[in-house]
């Protein structure tokens, strides 16, 4: 008897199983489609990203191929001309190299004395949420250092208010920039002070504590 109760829920498992094929099949064989194309959607589009990654490395390596010869010193034209080029392979290129052409862009229209040109370029790098904190930080002091006595005093304090903290890597070039702004106010107790504690710093550069110290004898003299 409990064979046959067996075979007789086995033959009624396998009519209902029948029964949902029928009727649900359609569904069932689209679902295990759509999860298949996910499946290859998503490494395809892996894919994509990744050469689109190596094309844009390709890409600003050529572009800066000439800035960064050792002994090579660009012209007047040719370093416009490059960054031009930087700027327009930013519009497309990956966050990254974005974020990269446009600092490099900048520094190129900087080095020429062009601030005109590099200060909208560091402003957006220092204002791209999707930049890497340390990028957005060095375009806006790079910003700030170049701006002294063009932009208000009070837009150039605000920008690297988050940098002067000691736990920045930038913390001693960010000091350096608030006492240069406070020496352009004419604030020179508040120089001094900034100026110190630069000299001070050992987590600033060298080249920081020199200048601190250059400018305090300057002050003190």
């Amino acid at each position: 008897m409990v064979d046959i109760f067996d075979e007789v829920s086995e033959d009624l498992r396998q009519e209902r199983a029948l029964r949902l094929a029928k009727r649900y099949g359609g569904l069932l064989i689209l679902a295990a489609l759509l999860v298949l194309g996910g499946v290859a959607g998503q490494e395809l589009w892996q894919n994509h990203q990744k050469h689109q990654a190596e094309a844009a490395a390709s890409k600003y390596l050529a572009l800066t191929a000439q800035v960064d010869q050792p002994d090579g010193q660009l012209t007047q034209d040719q370093a416009a001309k490059t960054a031009q080029a930087l700027v327009a392979f930013a519009d497309t290129a990956p966050e990254t190299y974005k974020t990269l052409a446009r600092l490099r862009a900048a520094g190129l229209y900087a080095n020429m004395n062009d601030d005109k040109d590099a200060a909208p370029l560091w402003t957006r790098v220092g204002a791209d949420e999707a930049a890497p904190t340390l990028l957005r930080d060095a375009a806006n002091l790079l910003w700030a250092q170049h701006e002294i006595g063009t932009a208000s005093d009070s837009d150039i304090l605000a920008r690297i208010q988050p940098m002067v903290q000691a736990q920045n890597p930038y913390h001693g070039l960010a000091r350096e920039v608030q006492a240069l702004v406070y020496l352009h106010q004419g604030n020179m107790a508040m120089a001094k002070s900034l100026f110190a504690q630069v000299q001070a710093d050992p987590g600033a550069p060298e080249g920081a504590r020199n200048r601190a110290q250059a400018m305090l004898a300057k002050l003190n003299g």
